[in-house]
């Protein structure tokens, strides 16, 4: 599968099987995080993997959308190893993004779902999973194996006009 039809493909999934993820998926999705670039090849994201079914239940106490996914990755980043533009602006959240980006397309070529959960409570998720001081958290990213019934959103096909959103040389 080419990257366009791959990019068509991938979803945000909300509704999983109960079918685990084999860890040698789990590393290739991990594989592909690790393989994405950052600004000045810092590395400074932040990946705790959850497979465990006390960990994952503990998910519901940070969002109300972790969807009973049997693998959730809550993905951070460390500020202290973030590159830093001149001007103060640190990329850790956006080297973290292509991090991210990487792992849920990677998924989907594998056949895995997943979804990117910004709603959570950040000092819940602190406490309830231990996250450092020093890391900033990105959000959730429920996976597994999509239901039978799993579908994209009804407008998952919508688009902008691409006039609405491109411009050349000048705004």
């Amino acid at each position: 599968m080419n990257f366009t039809e791959l990019a068509k493909l991938r979803y945000s999934c909300r509704k999983f099987s109960d079918k685990a993820v084999e860890p040698e998926i789990i590393e290739k999705i991990l594989e592909a995080g690790h393989l994405a670039p950052t600004g000045c090849n810092y590395q400074p994201q932040k990946i705790l993997v959850l497979t465990d079914k006390e960990q994952l239940e503990k998910v519901g106490e940070c969002t109300r959308f972790g969807f009973n996914a049997p693998l959730n990755f809550l993905i951070c980043f460390d500020r202290s190893l973030s590159y830093t533009r001149g001007d103060g602006k640190n990329f850790g959240e956006i080297d973290t993004t292509i991090v991210a980006t990487h792992m849920i397309l990677k998924a989907a070529e594998l056949g895995i779902g997943s979804t990117w959960i910004g709603a959570f409570n950040p000092v819940k998720t602190r406490e309830v999973f231990n996250v450092p001081e020093n890391f900033e958290i990105l959000g959730f990213f429920p996976m597994g194996y999509p239901a039978e019934d799993a579908a994209p959103a009804h407008f998952h096909e919508e688009y902008r006009d691409p006039a609405e959103i491109v411009f050349y040389n000048n705004f």
